[in-house]
């Protein structure tokens, strides 16, 4: 039984007592903390590739701040490593590979992994976290979209323009949907196992959908997204699984994201919630939406910010309180809390 349920029930569009916030991102780098067990560590895929150390990260806010929710400490990129590709971290330019997916017979030879073999280090973290919250709040397993993870893998790493993914996409598209095919698969395998060993809730990342242009995002990303979602299994143990789908500058197709087959769907700091909530009405719960650099800000301006998340999406059920994307390394902690605490109890008026 969990203490808090708070979130699953959000995510159901069910009452609740207060509006649930977690905080994606919220374990990393921001933190003292997560910097002394990196550094013991000794490098990031260190960190994410063992099972004790991201327990300990994943736990690490939850110590801090009165959560609703624990995420999972790892990286989108774990699929694409365990097909292959040779992640590696370069010191100032983020994740690469040492294989880029550039030559038509790789983007052949493309196969889903095995999550409980090549991704065994990931469910044995979700078993390890899920032991040790021992109930006192959910845990939200994740991954990368199909499309998110087709950018890196073609393009080699980051980028700010996406410029030989998106080349492939329009140049050679069917050897982009051979890629986004495989990765549907193995994101959708991937989550499954998660839930298996633990997750109770899942959230699809799709970071990049935003860049693409209205008729290449139904075709290239939502499409993907509704077929991992299609295949995720939705109980256990009898009791729901929700599903989250965030695309980041997704804003315009909204409403198709909705009908997509997720339980909630995030949005980003550029459109209104509550204006989001008019236009998906009960078809889904909404995640977000404060933009992550309000907490960069004094504590009484943080609280006033949240606050018009807070009354623009209004009164009942269906609000997870988030940011629109992930937290910056540079937000000072006692800001996080002064957010945490205010969404808590401020909320409280808007579930009586």
């Amino acid at each position: 039984m969990l203490e808090n349920d708070t979130l699953l029930r959000a995510l159901l569009r069910q009452p609740t007592p207060h509006t649930p916030i977690w905080l994606m991102r919220q374990a990393g780098r921001y933190l003292p903390e997560y910097a002394a067990t990196r550094a013991r560590a000794g490098s990031f895929l260190a960190l994410a590739k063992s099972p004790a150390l991201a327990t300990e990260v994943t736990l690490q806010p939850l110590e801090r701040f009165p959560l609703d929710a624990a995420i999972l400490f790892s990286d989108i990129l774990t699929i694409p490593d365990a097909m292959g590709l040779g992640l590696y971290f370069s010191e100032g330019e983020g994740p690469r590979f040492e294989r880029p997916l550039r030559d038509e017979a790789a983007i052949r030879a493309l196969a889903a992994p095995d999550p409980a073999s090549e991704l065994k280090y990931v469910l044995d973290a979700v078993a390890q976290i899920r032991a040790a919250l021992a109930g006192r709040v959910p845990l939200i397993g994740f991954s990368g979209s199909p499309f998110t993870l087709a950018c890196y893998m073609v393009e080699g790493g980051g980028s700010d323009d996406f410029r030989l993914a998106k080349s492939m996409l329009y140049g050679r598209p069917e050897l982009f949907h051979r890629i986004l095919a495989v990765n549907a698969q193995a994101v959708a395998d991937y989550l499954n196992a998660q839930i298996a060993a633990g997750a109770q809730a899942v959230m699809i990342f799709d970071t990049w959908g935003g860049m693409l242009a209205e008729a290449a995002y139904h075709e290239f990303s939502l499409a993907y997204l509704k077929r991992v979602v299609g295949r995720l299994v939705r109980s256990r143990d009898g009791a729901r699984v929700p599903s989250i789908v965030f695309t980041k500058g997704g804003g315009l197709w909204l409403e198709a994201i909705a009908d997509c087959g997720c339980d909630a769907v995030g949005v980003d700091w550029t459109i209104d919630i509550g204006a989001a909530r008019r236009r998906v009405g009960d078809r889904v719960a909404l995640q977000g939406n404060l933009d992550p650099v309000v907490l960069f800000s004094p504590p009484d301006v943080i609280r006033r910010e949240a606050s018009r998340v807070l009354e623009s999406f209004g009164p009942g059920a269906g609000h997870v309180f988030n940011l629109g994307h992930g937290i910056s390394q540079f937000t000072p902690p006692e800001h996080v809390a002064a957010l945490v605490e205010h969404v808590r109890s401020a909320s409280r008026t808007l579930h009586a």
